[in-house]
């Protein structure tokens, strides 16, 4: 079988993504192809999706204008299962506020039953990184890279936390989603992309 994983392409960060997807592939010894996701009919494509970071409100916008969010959603509560960092965790959420502005309006798939706050550590100067722990990986700490990150504020009771750092939740899991407040596609470590992968085979 070979694999059909989907790289939500409409604005972020997707070259990192791709090659983290592209190692973790091979690491795992399957037969996949990457497929960028720009279309409601790429999303019926794929077996499972990345969603990237980038600036979540446009593309939020654009993928709505095209009916692709809409799309997404439909398929994620049908199981598809999905990655989302940074931008991409907060377009799973279900509600979303901003650490200056507050409450806001954004297009969202509502997927993952969490509250999320943007740039909550501050803007692009105040990026850093840690070393987390994440039980689901192993013992061996994961290097969490944080840019412009949000921070997971609530989680329902469906959601597994994954991750947290002092400040709070860093990273989730609600069935077929893993969402991340950083971005594992930088880190040189693809346990958190082969995760993401099992998740597809688990249910080929």
């Amino acid at each position: 079988m070979t694999l059909k994983v989907g790289i939500l392409g409409i604005q972020g960060d997707l070259e990192e993504h791709v090659s983290a997807a592209k190692k973790a592939i091979e690491d795992e010894r399957l037969k996949g192809d990457l497929l960028i996701v720009k279309t409601p009919h790429d999303v019926e494509a794929v077996d499972g999706i990345i969603i990237p970071g980038g600036e979540s409100t446009t593309m939020g916008v654009l993928a709505s204008t095209n009916g692709t969010l809409s799309k997404l959603s439909k398929r994620l509560s049908e199981g598809l299962p999905a990655l989302g960092t940074c931008a991409g965790l907060i377009l799973l959420a279900k509600r979303s506020q901003d650490r200056v502005v507050g409450p806001t309006d954004q297009p969202l798939t509502g997927s993952l039953d969490i509250e999320i706050s943007r740039n909550a550590f501050g803007r692009q100067r105040e990026s850093f990184e840690a070393q987390l722990s994440v039980p689901k990986l192993g013992n061996e700490p994961f290097r969490g890279i944080f840019i412009r990150a949000p921070l997971i504020t609530s989680v329902g009771r469906k959601v597994d936390v994954l991750s947290r750092i002092q400040e709070g939740v860093v990273a989730v899991q609600q069935g077929n989603i893993i969402g991340t407040c950083f971005h594992p596609e930088l880190s040189g470590d693809t346990r958190l992309h082969r995760y993401f992968l099992s998740l597809i085979t688990r249910d080929a």
